[in-house]
């Protein structure tokens, strides 16, 4: 059996805190409890996704009380999310913070605690946990997690860096994350099914559903390379309701053309990530509505939302009430509800496209990492509003006249003169404005009346802009 810790390639001090490979399997093996891939599976056989909360604070203790607190409400999975610190593997600042000011954290530091307080969260719920963080090189942590006994591990080496970091190198990150996947495969082969999420949310708000299922399924592609046998492959809620629910039915397509049989995919839905509207029934109707589209389009799972997401971090009561509320969109209440089978086709057909014009000349590469490298130099692969300077960020989006998401400007990526054609025509007709006045009101799509006025077409068929799929 190889060993874990030296394909993770860590440091012989760190290693040394950790139990021996043979142990950190043997405890995965035999974890009581359901496991993350049991309930993705139950929610994929019953059509009904299963809601996951955010959360994470530093304190011990608190994160304790936080998850069996969270556990009251039913949810089918919990999160440990990590700090700032611990993500750009600061360690010893984690550590001194924890000592002075643990309140200070806006996360849990799991490398500071420990993997044996990392056990003791495993075992304060009923619930299979996962590790959320946002870091471009997660070895250290995702040692930790395994030695905890969690088996589900979020990121991937182009959308845990893009959105975050401002100057980490994409081969950098790319080969750290190489790493964790082939650990996640190794212990594929040992009876271990490690649930790797891949984050396509990236910068969140104005995500082109194509930039999003492109860069997953490239992440999922480079996973897979590694023998990891369980992705979950996460998209985040746009808010037009037939443009979310094709994008979310795209993954299973999408993943059978380029994944193939020997990988379980799960798609995810990422409630509305943008600024979220003040009054309490407005944002409740939105984390409902999200689970709505979470169900219409297969999702297994539904990460969601509180109500105070515009006024600051929320508190046990309101995360516990985002997972009710969001878990009434799941539910038969909302069964009546349907939507224009032909406008989901539609958005479907572009999605497929666009994405296969945008991820087959990567994957035409003789070596993907270096194809994903040199695709983003050249502004071939692009992320929207990244924070770092290996992303051109020339793609510029905006919302038609639905609130679906279009391509203002393609920037540099390779679509064919049909699929710039289509866009042009989806956003034909809207009264022009200064660039920064459009990007502002779509990126406020919820937090003003404007959203509001869009959910007729959920409920009532009206003509669609872009229907033109003719080469």
């Amino acid at each position: 059996m190889a060993d874990l810790l030296e394909m993770l390639d860590l440091s012989a001090e760190f290693a040394t805190r950790l139990p021996d490979a043979e142990e950190i399997t043997a405890h995965l093996m035999a974890a009581p409890g359901l496991r993350p891939v049991d309930v993705l599976r139950a929610a994929a056989l019953s059509g009904r996704p299963i809601i996951q909360p955010r959360c994470g604070v530093g304190g011990h203790r608190q994160m304790v009380d936080l998850l069996q607190g969270l556990a009251q409400a039913k949810p089918g999975m919990l999160s440990v999310t990590i700090d700032s610190y611990t993500r750009l593997r600061q360690f010893a600042v984690a550590a001194r913070v924890l000592r002075e000011q643990p309140a200070d954290l806006n996360g849990y530091p799991l490398v500071t605690h420990g993997w044996l307080r990392g056990r003791e969260l495993v075992e304060a719920v009923d619930v299979p946990l996962e590790v959320r963080h946002g870091s471009p090189d997660a070895r250290e942590l995702f040692a930790v997690s395994l030695a905890a006994g969690i088996s589900s591990f979020e990121g991937g080496g182009i959308s845990y860096n893009l959105p975050y970091s401002k100057n980490v190198p994409l081969a950098v990150s790319l080969a750290a994350w190489r790493r964790v996947d082939a650990v996640s495969g190794q212990l594929a082969r040992e009876g271990v099914l490690i649930d790797r999420e891949l984050f396509g949310t990236l910068t969140a708000v104005l995500m082109p559903p194509s930039i999003s299922l492109a860069v997953t399924l490239l992440e999922a592609r480079l996973a897979a390379e590694e023998g990891v046998g369980c992705v979950s492959i996460a998209y985040p809620q746009s808010g037009e309701a037939h443009q979310d629910v094709a994008a979310l039915r795209s993954i299973r397509s999408l993943s059978q053309r380029y994944l193939g049989p020997g990988v379980e995919v799960y798609p995810v839905l990422h409630e509305f990530m943008g600024p979220f509207p003040r009054g309490v029934p407005e944002s409740d109707a939105l984390i409902m509505y999200g689970g709505l589209v979470g169900r219409l389009g297969g999702a297994a799972k539904v990460v969601c939302k509180t109500n105070q997401e515009a006024h600051g971090i929320p508190d046990v009561q309101a995360n516990a009430h985002g997972i009710r509320t969001a878990a009434l969109g799941t539910s038969d209440l909302l069964d009546f509800v349907r939507l224009d089978d032909d406008r989901i086709a539609e958005e479907q057909y572009w999605i497929e496209r666009e994405v296969a014009e945008i991820i087959e000349p990567v994957l035409d590469r003789p070596d993907l990492t270096t194809g994903v490298v040199e695709a983003f130099a050249r502004g071939q692969l692009d992320v929207p509003f990244s924070a770092s300077v290996h992303a051109r960020s020339e793609v510029v989006p905006q919302r038609d006249h639905h609130g679906a998401i279009r391509y203002r400007n393609v920037g540099n990526l390779p679509f064919s003169a049909v699929t710039r054609r289509h866009h042009v025509q989806c956003l034909a007709n809207i009264r022009s404005q200064p660039l920064v006045e459009v990007l502002t009101a779509d990126v406020n799509y919820f937090a003003d009346a404007r959203a509001w006025r869009s959910f007729a077409p959920v409920v009532e068929q009206q003509p669609h802009p872009c229907v033109d799929n003719t080469d």
